[in-house]
């Protein structure tokens, strides 16, 4: 996949940071929270070609886009996310909606209709979840029967309803997911046609800047080229491509709005004095609200990263690593935003002040584009053929990879000895069949994301830096060895307790788990945290 080069990138990220700065302070985002407003004017700023443009990152650059990778897109949704959650959702939408036209559709739709969206800055909107089916796509109720002409497919009628989508209100085009004879399909269809209305704005507890709606279809008719693709039943396929690029989206939007809630906590806590001292210096606040959140959310970030230059380099639509990085950067991020909260205590709790606002934004990241509990069963199911494919292999042969890396500095040792511990319950799992617990296949969805993302940051930490840019490479490398003392524990921990509840045979699996090294890779936690903490403060000061 095509990618910006650096300076392109960098162009696009301070037009839209001087955009922000200018015409989207504080007040005016908790205006639109505070009424419930879509604000039109700002997407169609965002999208003027001659302001920002920003739609045409999601188009090719051979139907006038700028053909943005996986990676661009990452780093301008983190920086949307941080400026309003709300407002990039309304962004995510209109590149969620012309995407299985860009995905399926024939040279000829795509020629047209990306066209279209690139010059005219439509706004787009995705036509999938239903009121009964949830994240369950398969299970659609809306149909599409076909219209003949003399023996000629002339086109379908669509009726049906869908539910919780966003710009489903405002959008002007809409790309609607339908059961026709030949199987799920999508169907493009324009805001005004006969039988195609849009239900009332719901009332969300949080991202109110973006539109939510129904839609209503009652016998809409299309034109049969309006099938994406020209073939019956492709839809889930469709859909299921870019399910990889999409959550990395997401999970960018976890990410930006965990760090936009901590930027705000760090300077407060240097100015708050308490006990004759700033809140700042006090392990107590730094070492339970704002380190243990900062670590979180740069390890997703390494994830995030990776996975986004593996998709730029053609390494596939990479479901499973979606998956991961959607659940790990959308979990931290919320419980990033929630400690915000408790670390600015009343200001926090208190509707003018913006970190109350990001709490409520940023809950939705665990829930749209799959919820959290999809993500483990999505992560779950992958890895655990990955690991009967392998014979147990997959994550010890990962461990040695790491551990011959020689990468201690940055937490390593933490993360081998998390791997190894993984991959000794999953095999435990197998040979007494633990899985047939739905409980434990989706916990065990939960240690490989906490696991695989540990990994990922001692690989990286050491050799490249955060594209925040603000954190020094000894303060990322604190934050990994943090980070992988944490996920050790956590998979040896929480892995015995789930199995053992499950009824596992071993006596011994404590030993196997190699529990006495995991908690002795603790020693030095302390001494890390008070170093991150102290790279906080000079990342981000008053």
């Amino acid at each position: 996949m095509a990618r910006l080069d650096s300076d392109s990138l960098g162009m696009v990220l301070a037009t839209l940071a001087k955009y922000a700065q200018r015409k989207l302070p504080d007040s005016y985002l908790l205006e639109l929270d505070q009424k419930d407003e879509f604000p039109r004017k700002v997407l169609k700023d965002l999208y003027d070609q001659r302001q920002l443009g920003l739609h045409l990152l999601f188009i090719p650059e051979e139907y006038g886009g700028l053909g943005g990778g996986a990676y661009d897109i990452y780093r301008v949704s983190e920086v949307m996310a941080g400026i309003d959650l709300g407002i990039a959702t309304a962004v995510l939408a209109t590149f969620l909606g012309s995407d299985p036209i860009t995905v399926g559709g024939t040279p000829e739709q795509k020629q047209h209709w990306m066209g279209r969206i690139a010059e005219e800055g439509l706004l787009v909107a995705y036509g999938a979840t239903e009121p009964q089916a949830g994240s369950d796509l398969a299970a659609l109720k809306t149909r599409a029967e076909p219209v003949s002409e003399n023996g000629r497919l002339t086109g379908y009628r669509l009726t049906g309803r869908k539910q919780w989508i966003s710009n489903g209100g405002e959008a002007d085009l809409y790309t609607v997911l339908a059961l026709a004879p030949g199987g799920p399909s999508w169907f493009i269809i324009e805001r005004a046609a006969p039988g195609f209305t849009q239900g009332k704005h719901e009332v969300k507890h949080g991202i109110r800047a973006s539109n939510t709606a129904a839609l209503i279809l009652e016998d809409v008719y299309v034109d049969a080229d309006r099938l994406v693709g020209g073939v019956e039943g492709q839809g889930l396929i469709q859909a299921q491509a870019v399910f990889g690029y999409t959550r990395l989206m997401v999970a960018a939007f976890g990410l930006g709005a965990g760090w936009a809630a901590l930027k705000r906590a760090i300077p407060y806590s240097q100015q708050r004095i308490q006990a004759g001292a700033p809140l700042s210096q006090k392990q107590g606040y730094t070492h339970k609200l704002i380190v243990p959140n900062a670590c979180r959310l740069e390890a997703a970030r390494a994830y995030i990263e990776w996975v986004a230059e593996r998709i730029d380099d053609g390494g596939g639509n990479l479901q499973t690593e979606g998956a991961v990085a959607k659940y790990m950067a959308t979990e931290a991020g919320n419980q990033a935003a929630e400690d915000a909260i408790q670390a600015l205590g009343g200001y926090g709790y208190a509707r003018e002040y913006m970190v109350e606002k990001i709490k409520r934004d940023v809950r939705i990241t665990t829930i749209y584009e799959g919820t959290s509990e999809i993500m483990e069963w999505t992560i779950a199911r992958d890895r655990w053929q990955e690991h009967l494919k392998s014979r147990g292999a997959y994550y010890n042969d990962w461990a040695a990879r790491l551990a011959a890396s020689g990468g201690t500095d940055a937490g390593s040792e933490g993360a081998v000895l998390a791997l190894r511990a993984l991959a000794a319950i999953l095999e435990r799992c197998r040979l007494d069949r633990l899985t047939r617990n739905q409980h434990i296949l989706f916990r065990l969805g939960e240690l490989i994301a906490h696991a695989e993302t540990a990994a990922i940051f001692a690989e990286r930490a050491l050799a490249q830096p955060s594209a925040a840019g603000r954190l020094d490479p000894p303060t990322l490398q604190a934050m990994a060895r943090v980070e992988a003392r944490r996920a050790a524990l956590k998979v040896a921990i929480d892995g015995l307790r789930w199995i053992t509840g499950a009824g596992q045979t071993d006596p011994n699996l404590a030993s196997l788990l190699n529990l006495p090294a995991i908690y002795a890779a603790q020693a030095g936690l302390i001494g890390d945290m008070d170093c991150v903490a102290a790279g906080l403060n000079r990342a981000f000061p008053a």
